[in-house]
């Protein structure tokens, strides 16, 4: 089979979607079919066998980035709007990715023709004109994005941010266009189905749950035989509202006396967003530790290999999981995999993944929070417990070849005639 895989913002570091389709694509190369990926910056990782065609982007959301830099590379009116359009707060990536990709879809069939085309996330209606070539066209959805949205309104700081939010998040009635008219579409969880039920309306009988996978073979306990886990780890992007970090840095307020240490997988400062962007900016999550006067009990890592990850996470006594919402929860799933303990929220797919291999608390509470965390760290049985418990259901339950191969067997029923 001849595979198009498109995904804008594909990156690891942009997210779950960047890990998604590196390893889909592996796993399809490595059961024999053809793979191509249509991407955009910031450009994901390929592995061997596996064909990256790149797109430019003309958004001013990527570091380095401004109207001075872009302007002489705009010579359609698609560079034109997107370079316009993000100048002015709209988040315009999903379609103008999305046009490109269909240009670029279009050439190639000249040479060769797709069996499928998959979509990560994006959800343009470049597919829609993709559906034209008559080439099944399907997508995922991690979870929609109407969830992010209400999590960046209900803690945006005044009326001015909430309308930046509102612009930016102008797009999101095109994905719910969009996503109703494709063959199929994939969900990560079960949670995630229902939830683009409720947001987008796709019928049920057009969405298949395949859940993520973890690569087991990083992520697996790496430290010394006995040696002494130490701290809480976090990893996730602090700007994400819908991440939690400012009920887990209220939790770890009331944990001062206890001595506890947190490290954040995560920058400290990074470029703005909702508005024009002006350099360099102290992360929401910095900010908060600032402002919550935690500096010395909180430290930023940065961004990490995947080597360097699994080893954070194996010197760990426990991992936090503080979403507000997750389609799926890698990190949860990480740390498992790692043998470190979980504690997480109820939020979202978090109690599919961690099912009972750790402690799930109410979204939303630095109390709660708290106290699972102390309660934890003075319950050695219930950390070995969790470490055996989250190891062997991560093995069973989050594989990416099992993943793959229903991917293909969801591509199989779009590629038979109704």
């Amino acid at each position: 089979m001849r595979i198009c895989l498109l995904t804008y913002r594909g990156n690891p570091y942009s997210g779950g979607q960047g890990i998604y389709v590196y390893y889909l694509a592996r796993e399809f190369r490595r059961m024999g079919h053809e793979v191509e990926v249509i991407a955009s910056p910031p450009l994901p990782e390929v592995s061997d066998g596996v064909t990256l065609h790149c797109l430019k982007s003309l958004s001013i959301y990527h570091p380095h980035s401004s109207l001075g830099t872009n302007l002489p590379r705009v010579r359609n009116p698609v560079d034109f709007y997107e370079l316009c359009a993000t100048r002015q707060g709209f988040f315009v990536e999903p379609l103008t990715f999305s046009l490109r990709a269909y240009a670029r879809v279009k050439e190639l069939c000249k040479q060769r023709r797709f069996d499928i085309i998959h979509d990560n996330q994006g959800l343009g209606y470049g597919l829609l004109l993709m559906k034209r070539l008559n080439i099944p066209v399907i997508a995922t959805i991690h979870h929609p994005l109407p969830i992010d949205r209400q999590a960046d309104l209900e803690q945006a700081d005044g009326l001015r941010q909430k309308w930046r939010i509102r612009r930016f998040y102008s797009f999101i009635r095109m994905q719910a266009f969009v996503s109703r008219r494709l063959e199929r579409i994939i969900t990560v969880s079960q949670n995630a189905a229902d939830k683009t039920r409720l947001f987008f309306g796709v019928p049920a009988d057009r969405l298949t749950v395949v859940y993520n996978g973890i690569d087991t073979g990083i992520y697996h306990n790496s430290g010394q035989p006995g040696g002494k886990r130490e701290g809480l780890i976090m990893v996730g992007n602090t700007d994400d509202r819908k991440k939690g970090v400012l009920y887990l840095l209220q939790a770890m307020q009331l944990l001062r006396e206890d001595g506890v240490k947190l490290t954040i997988v995560d920058d400290a400062e990074r470029h703005s967003s909702y508005a024009d962007d002006v350099g360099p900016l102290p992360s929401y999550g910095s900010h908060l530790v600032n402002k919550l006067d935690l500096d010395g009990i909180v430290r930023f890592t940065g961004r990490l290999t995947r080597q360097e990850l699994a080893q954070h996470y194996s010197a760990a006594r426990i991992a936090i999981v503080p979403s507000l919402y997750e389609g799926f929860g890698l990190p949860a799933a990480e740390a498992m995999a790692c043998g470190t303990p979980v504690i997480a929220s109820t939020g979202g797919a978090l109690p599919e993944v961690v099912g009972d291999a750790g402690i799930l608390v109410p979204p939303g509470s630095a109390r709660a929070l708290a106290d699972a965390i102390r309660q934890l760290l003075h319950d050695e049985q219930a950390q070995l417990r969790m470490s055996e418990a989250g190891r062997a259901r991560v093995e069973a339950k989050f594989d990416w070849q099992q993943a793959a191969r229903q991917t293909l067997a969801v591509y199989r029923e779009a590629l038979t005639p109704t």
